[in-house]
């Protein structure tokens, strides 16, 4: 018995490790599976996992709390303001219209007024599943979607509110004052959160700098310090957490720190919450409250109706089309974070029974599944405004100030590679006339005269003095810089800093594993760190060989026309032809292909003229296939890195980068932009998460 908990912990990362993988093979939510496999191993089934336990109270309790502060980590704020106005009103449909019809449904079934109230919450808040979909139909910028991508925040806070005063009032004695003083407590509350936590994040960061151990443990203190402050005042501590999501929010941005402290919680403590909720359920309990299917039939007959409702409101006031008004009511469908969150809180506290727990369950299978194929369907008619970017001079020129000299930073570390990364350096350099500063950047040593540091920058004078022959034989001047600094990211970051670099040009090797996805690599943290434009490269031939470079193109934004422009450079310098590829789903119609089509005719005519660049706008299923099989006839491939949005309940997220990059068969570039030039682009954060640290 005294190796219980090590053995429950066992079983759980055995579960979250093999479970999901199956259950996705067999084409089936990962989610899904960790639930059936809480209800298999539970007190219900074989008995190896008890829900009593402290072990799994601890983690399903931090899980729980990581599931609403991811939930409001993820919330655009930038993108709620710009459409705030619009997010409100279409936010206060999508959740009065539900809480009254939920609780209507909770008093129809014999609940207390307090009971029913709950339940209408539930229905009140959604989570954004169909986000991806709609990412990669290119209707992000459609003003029906951005506001209900809005509308969000608007939901979630509305519905743990409502709950935080039903559970209050449930375990307290009723009373006007004790409402009143529950709810000056929580605004007061709230505000410590949202702006004192808020500015205490500012100023940690500013003097921490690049210490992101400490950022990380200063991310987790807030969330739980949050969570305890929650309960003192009497409320549940699934609102402090969300709050709290929210106050760092804009502090942590899509920097490193948020993809560590996103990918700790959607690996461990959430995939264990969704197992522990499995635990509950009692197989025979919850046929038999199906098989008494009124009460599961009320709650999804009545969420779906009251956000179609919702939805059609939306319509009459703000004067969307059809289409409009179907993918807003299908994005706002799917109920998954906030939604179970508040159901297991409720079920806790005695307020909501068991066949309810069952109905949510059952809800969110449906929903989850539903909306998003509804928003497939429908968002690839959608039309957006001319989104073909209005993009500056600067977006065009890789200078500052056009009449400055081009400098290209090129880290050499490894032999193999160095011979390819000056030459592609020196394309730039001879198109733009500037310079190649040739880094090498040697570790430092605890003692400055240790032998190994000594031999290491030998190896880099060796390094640098044929960067400089090398670039003798381009006919570009190549600068040696040799540094030492605590760390070669640092090192490159800072020299390129320092040279007023406008590019670097890195090299990799390929490597996976939970360090490289937990710590990252010299190339994550020069993405993250670098003021400028970095081209990861895999260069397969000399790059005076490519002579067919295709760019496969999501949406139409100013980091699309960086990336174009890229290949144009390398194109013009070998006569090559550029090839624009945008995948589609199948389902979108002709008229949609067409105006896809049209942007990007516009796009080259209006910024590359003289180019020769073909558009191709193909409808597929598997984005993945679609340029894999459009890339065998090129040269090169150039990608925008990016890194995945990880979903609130998903617990593995398919990366079209990452498969692209790992089955192609031609030379590849991952240009990614610095965090300054990606401002409002929350979504979208840089991805070369498996590459390695050491080919540089």
């Amino acid at each position: 018995m005294h190796l219980e908990p090590i053995v429950s912990f066992a079983i759980l990362l055995t579960v979250i490790l093999i479970v999901p993988l199956i259950f996705e093979r067999l084409k089936l939510p990962g989610l899904l599976g960790l639930l059936a496999a809480g209800v298999v191993l539970g007190p219900h089934g074989f008995h190896l996992l008890n829900n009593e336990s402290e072990t799994l109270k601890l983690l399903s309790g931090i899980g729980l709390i990581y599931l609403m502060f991811v939930a409001g980590l993820e919330i655009d704020m930038e993108q709620f303001e710009r459409t705030k106005h619009r997010s409100i009103g279409f936010g206060t449909f999508t959740f009065l219209v539900p809480l009254i019809v939920g609780t209507i449904v909770g008093r129809m079934f014999g609940f207390g007024w307090n009971g029913s109230v709950l339940i209408g919450s539930l229905f009140a808040s959604h989570t954004l599943l169909a986000y991806p979909i709609i990412s990669r139909l290119g209707v992000i910028n459609n003003e029906a979607v951005t506001v209900t991508i809005g509308a969000t925040i608007f939901t979630d806070i509305g519905s743990l509110l409502v709950l935080a005063v039903c559970i209050g009032i449930h375990q307290g004695e009723f009373s006007t004052f004790s409402l009143v003083k529950l709810l000056l407590g929580l605004v007061i509350y709230s505000a410590i959160i949202l702006f004192g936590f808020k500015w205490l994040g500012h100023e940690f960061f500013r003097r921490t700098g690049d210490e992101e151990g400490n950022q990380f443990l200063f991310i987790l203190l807030v969330v739980f310090v949050s969570a305890l402050g929650a309960e003192v005042i009497g409320v549940e501590k699934i609102v402090g957490a969300f709050l709290a999501g929210l106050a760092v929010n804009e502090v942590i941005g899509s920097g490193p720190v948020k993809e560590k402290v996103v990918f700790v919680g959607n690996v461990l403590f959430i995939p264990i919450f969704f197992v522990s909720l499995g635990l509950l359920i009692d197989i025979p309990a919850f046929i038999s409250s199906i098989s008494s299917i009124w009460l599961t039939l009320a709650i999804l007959v009545g969420l779906i109706s009251s956000k179609f409702a919702a939805a059609l409101l939306a319509k009459l006031v703000y004067r969307y089309n059809w289409r409009e008004m179907i993918t807003m009511w299908s994005l706002s469908l799917p109920q998954v974070a906030a939604t179970l969150a508040a159901t297991l809180v409720g079920y806790r506290a005695g307020l909501l029974t068991e066949n309810v727990l069952n109905a949510v369950i059952v809800l969110m299978i449906v929903t989850a599944t539903l909306g998003p194929l509804i928003t497939a369907r429908s968002a690839a008619g959608l039309t957006v405004s001319d989104t073909t970017p209005e993009t500056t001079e600067s977006m065009l020129d890789w200078k500052n100030d056009p009449a400055e000299a081009l400098t290209v930073v090129v880290p050499v570390r490894n032999p193999e590679t160095e011979r390819n990364l000056i030459e592609m350096a020196a394309l730039f350099v001879r198109r733009e006339s500037g310079k190649v500063v040739a880094l090498a950047v040697t570790p430092a040593h605890l003692h400055m005269d240790a032998p190994e540091l000594e031999n290491d920058i030998q190896r880099s004078k060796n390094l640098l003095s044929n960067a400089v022959d090398l670039g003798r034989e381009f006919g570009v001047e190549v600068e040696p810089v040799a540094r030492i600094d605590q760390g070669i990211a640092q090192g490159i970051s800072h020299a390129s800093r320092e040279e007023n670099s406008n590019l670097i040009v890195m090299g990799w090797g390929i490597t996976t594993g939970l360090r490289a996805r937990l710590f990252g690599g010299v190339i994550d943290r020069v993405l993250w760190a670098s003021h400028c434009p970095v081209a990861v490269t895999r260069l397969l031939d000399s790059p005076s060989n490519i002579h067919s470079i295709l760019i496969p193109i999501e949406n139409l934004t100013q980091e699309s026309v960086r990336i174009v422009r890229f290949a144009q450079i390398l194109a013009d310098a070998n006569q090559a032809e550029v090839t624009l590829l945008h995948v589609c789903d199948r389902r979108t119609s002709n008229a949609r292909i067409a105006w896809m089509k049209s942007q990007l005719d516009l796009l080259v005519s209006r910024h590359f003229p003289q180019s020769r660049t073909n558009i191709k706008v193909m409808p597929a299923d598997n984005v993945v296939s679609a340029i894999l099989n459009t890339a065998k006839s090129c040269d090169l491939v150039v990608l925008r890195s990016r890194r995945r949005r990880l979903s609130i309940g998903q617990v593995a997220v398919s990366d079209v980068t990452t498969d692209v990059v790992r089955q192609l068969q031609c030379s590849v570039v991952l240009l990614g932009e610095p965090q300054a030039y990606q401002g409002s682009i929350r979504k979208a954060r840089v991805t070369v998460k498996n590459l390695s640290s050491t080919t540089v």
